[in-house]
């Protein structure tokens, strides 16, 4: 078994010096592909962190009509509960209201406290929804009750977020699929080259009784070395490249919405679905290539 395992490594790796040039533009390929494969994930995993970020955060605002009694308000507040889509709602009065835009201005909010003797905010309710995504449609349904007075969420804001993310996403996973598929043709032409030079040594391998997987397994580690090694120049990049991006952005980001992954694990997980993605990649290429040949 030992010595089986070690023709077919000997014999994958003086195939990839044999056609030294098209293993580099395989390796290449992958790379490329791999660079750029990278580079969406890492955007996209951190776009998609910051709008779990601003999610969180979203919330419906339910301004309480002034002429509203308590009794009013109870039962507001009970329709606002009885909503399907809603998970939380909670009463702020208009002084705790008050409070809070002080603290949003820092020291510039001190004008504000003129307002204390007479607040002209409106007590409130404060709305979440169990999906982020389904803000828009509950407040047009709380615009309809009584005792509304306004309703507010940053409607421009949450719709904009929806769709720069969902835009992104699908731009990223079609250009990550065209992009895997170019590294495997890449590869698959490679082996194909390996395979054609030594087709007369296949066939009398064929005719002697050597199974399909003992002559697939030297291509098949072939293609398996191509993929690992296109992955290790763009794991190096990412890793060095996402600690410096964390080191620099992290002291002007802190405190805001915006909030980059943490270097560990993040990192270590992207680079090893990289090197997955490259191991996949060669594989794949290697066992399309070399099907067709095994029909003796």
């Amino acid at each position: 078994m030992n010595k089986t395992l070690g023709r077919h490594l000997r014999e994958a790796v003086k195939s990839l010096g044999r056609n030294a040039w098209m293993s580099i533009a395989s390796i290449s390929a992958v790379t490329v592909t791999l660079l750029l494969v990278g580079t969406f994930l890492v955007i996209m995993m951190n776009l998609n962190n910051i709008a779990s970020n601003i999610e969180e955060d979203v919330e419906i605002t339910v301004l309480i009509d002034r002429t509203a009694d308590q009794n009013a308000q109870k039962q507001l507040e009970s329709k606002l509960k009885n909503l399907e889509k809603v998970e939380n709602v909670q009463f702020s009065s208009k002084d705790q209201e008050l409070e809070k835009l002080i603290k949003s201005f820092g020291e510039k909010g001190e004008s504000f406290k003129l307002f204390e003797q007479d607040n002209p905010l409106n007590d409130v309710f404060i709305v979440k929804t169990k999906v982020p995504e389904d803000t828009p449609v509950v407040a047009e349904e709380i615009k309809k009750m009584h005792y509304v007075e306004d309703v507010q969420y940053a409607e421009e804001t949450v719709k904009k977020l929806f769709e720069v993310v969902n835009v992104s996403r699908n731009i990223g996973i079609v250009l990550i699929i065209g992009l895997v598929f170019t590294a495997m043709f890449l590869i698959s032409n490679t082996i194909k080259i390996t395979i054609f030079a030594r087709r007369r040594e296949i066939e009398i391998m064929k005719l002697v009784g050597a199974t399909n997987w003992f002559i697939r397994w030297p291509f098949f580690l072939e293609g398996l070395f191509l993929g690992a090694l296109g992955a290790v120049i763009p794991i190096t990049v990412l890793v060095v490249s996402y600690n410096s991006l964390v080191n620099i952005a992290v002291p002007y980001i802190q405190g805001s919405f915006v909030e980059l992954l943490p270097f560990s694990p993040f990192v270590f997980q992207i680079s090893a679905i990289l090197l997955l993605i490259g191991v996949l990649i060669g594989i794949w290429g290697s066992l399309m290539s070399v099907r067709k040949f095994l029909k003796v």
